[in-house]
């Protein structure tokens, strides 16, 4: 069976969890951390990002292979590994550049990420507050945001931050983990 490769670009807080959360998924081919949702004349540097001003959320681009992972078992892993009642916020990490969004990148992305939405809010006990925007411009982080977690594991904000996030992941969706 050949690869089917779908694309999806994901905003849950820190582009740092998130990217660590998917690089452990099976038939995830590739994560990369990066910005969109924004607007600013050229591409947007980091800083500029965390000022706040843009309007950029920190995001990953995930590329999967639907014949080992659909896109609803992304969105249900996504879900359950960032707090989506949250509006620009994800624990300390606070602004609209860490807001739970999904940008979806066809037509049908749209209707299954708006199935899902609807499919989880019972499970949460405050209305689910992820936006669901087409994707515009992506522009990919700088290199040293890439594989962040797996180069600084020992780093505060990862052992306090990500390694719990990845606790739960594995505890939570364990078959679908490589």
């Amino acid at each position: 069976m050949s690869q089917t490769i779908e694309k999806i670009t994901l905003g849950g807080g820190c582009f740092w969890c998130v990217e660590a959360v998917f690089q452990h998924v099976k038939g995830v081919e590739k994560v990369v951390s990066g910005y969109t949702g924004g607007t600013a004349p050229g591409i947007p540097t980091y800083r500029e990002i965390c000022s706040g001003l843009t309007g950029h959320a920190e995001v990953v681009q995930i590329s999967f292979d639907t014949n080992v992972i659909s896109l609803q078992d992304i969105l249900i892993i996504f879900f359950t590994t960032h707090d989506p009642t949250t509006l620009n916020r994800q624990g300390a990490d606070r602004g609209t550049q860490y807001r739970s969004v999904i940008y979806y990148h066809n037509n049908e992305q749209q209707r299954l990420a708006q199935t899902v939405i609807e499919q989880v809010q019972p499970y949460f006990d405050h209305n689910v507050v992820t936006e669901l925007s087409a994707l515009g411009p992506f522009f990919e982080a700088e290199a040293y945001h890439q594989d962040y977690y797996e180069n600084n594991t020992t780093q505060g904000y990862c052992t306090a931050v990500i390694s719990p996030k990845l606790a739960k992941l594995r505890a939570m969706h364990a078959d679908k983990l490589k």
